[in-house]
């Protein structure tokens, strides 16, 4: 990826070019290329004016892909590309920084990975405290770098407990002590104030009532229904 500063100069002040529609998406989903003076680079363009409907989720996905943006961020874990909030060419919507990776990969080809376990941990647990409505296995990329980064996060942060995730293979086990530490520190801090811009008052206020759940309980949750997965599962 472009380094921090220039990727951002790119995704808030670059000219925003559509160069064609994702497949597979539910919802209008763009690639696009910014250009900025001699720098360019691909992001994923999702405008508000492309989203279907839903009986359970207001209006604007967009902006709870930039909310899961600040979450990782806050947490310090780096989960989510690069995401940021943009008038392009169809309107306001979100602009997220291109993830050159391997698409053969998804999450059931690396959970058996012991390199990656720490990794799709925090991703399980990210999960949890954005109570992510569908997380499928093909939103866990591999990056070039190397890197495993948590794209669509579009149902997130309902403030009714929504949570489907293919990620139940922690399900009981502790939660790693780095990570409680982490979301210990989100609940002492401030908290990403960004936050504020794209979730309303009781979406935030039950954001931090599961991050202190997860505190209280010290384990990953289970799905004992076995039916708390998206579908398509991939």
């Amino acid at each position: 990826m472009p380094r921090a500063r220039a990727a951002l100069d790119l995704l808030t002040l670059g000219e925003v070019a559509v160069r064609g529609r994702m497949p597979w998406a539910s919802n209008a989903t763009f690639l696009a290329e910014l250009t900025l003076d001699t720098d360019t680079a691909l992001a994923v363009y999702k405008p508000e004016c492309g989203e279907q409907p839903l009986w359970d989720f207001p209006p604007g996905l967009y902006k709870r892909e930039i909310a899961a943006y600040h979450l990782s961020e806050a947490l310090g874990w780096g989960l989510v590309p690069l995401t940021v909030c943009r008038d392009g060419p169809f309107g306001e919507g979100s602009l997220q920084l291109f993830i050159r990776a391997d698409f053969e990969q998804n999450y059931f080809t690396l959970r058996d990975k012991p390199e990656h376990r720490e990794r799709l941990e925090q991703i399980c647990l990210f999960d949890v405290l954005a109570n992510n409505a569908d997380r499928k296995g093909g939103h866990c990329l591999l990056g070039d770098d190397g890197t495993i980064y948590a794209i669509d996060n579009g149902l997130t942060f309902h403030a009714d407990g929504k949570l489907r995730t293919v990620i139940w293979d922690f399900g009981g086990e502790p939660i790693p002590a780095p990570l409680l530490a982490d979301v210990r520190r989100l609940l002492t801090g401030p908290g990403p104030a960004a936050l504020a811009d794209f979730l309303d008052p009781a979406e935030r206020k039950v954001l931090l009532a599961r991050a202190r759940a997860v505190l209280k309980a010290g384990r990953f949750p289970e799905d004992s229904t076995g039916r708390r997965y998206p579908w398509p599962l991939v």
